[in-house]
């Protein structure tokens, strides 16, 4: 199985950015967890603040990859483009969150993409895109 994780903007600062939210770790050495418990999955990641790269990325894997985990960051609220992206391409996409979005600001509780998906996982801390890889393989 070959999948993308992609990861939206402010992302890059995992393990920094507001850690009582977004947890202590990177995503970078998240990924090597992910990679150490899925040895069967060949894991390809991206991250980019800038929303016409995530577009383009998502172009790119959606019709030759087995699934597409995004966590699109604050595009998630706002992104009619990445939306069509979704749409658009073969590949399922899973939307994922480290945070509940609905626990937080009012604004974060309505996600853009998420009718585009094939579902959304938000909450459980970066353990969000082990459920989601779960949930890809068991399709």
């Amino acid at each position: 199985m070959k999948l993308q994780i992609i990861n939206g903007p402010n992302l890059n600062l995992l393990g920094i950015r507001e850690p009582e939210v977004y947890g202590f770790s990177s995503f970078e050495d998240y990924l090597q967890k992910l990679i150490q418990r899925f040895p069967g999955v060949e894991f390809h990641y991206f991250q980019s603040n800038v929303e016409g790269e995530i577009i383009n990325k998502i172009h790119e894997t959606g019709f030759s990859f087995d699934g597409i985990i995004l966590n699109a960051g604050a595009y998630t609220h706002t992104s009619i483009a990445i939306y069509d992206a979704i749409k658009g391409v073969a590949t399922p996409v899973i939307e994922v969150h480290i945070s509940n979005v609905h626990a937080r600001e009012t604004f974060r509780s309505h996600s853009q993409i998420a009718g585009a998906c094939k579902g959304v996982i938000a909450g459980f801390g970066l353990d969000s895109y082990r459920l989601a890889v779960e949930a890809m393989m068991s399709r």
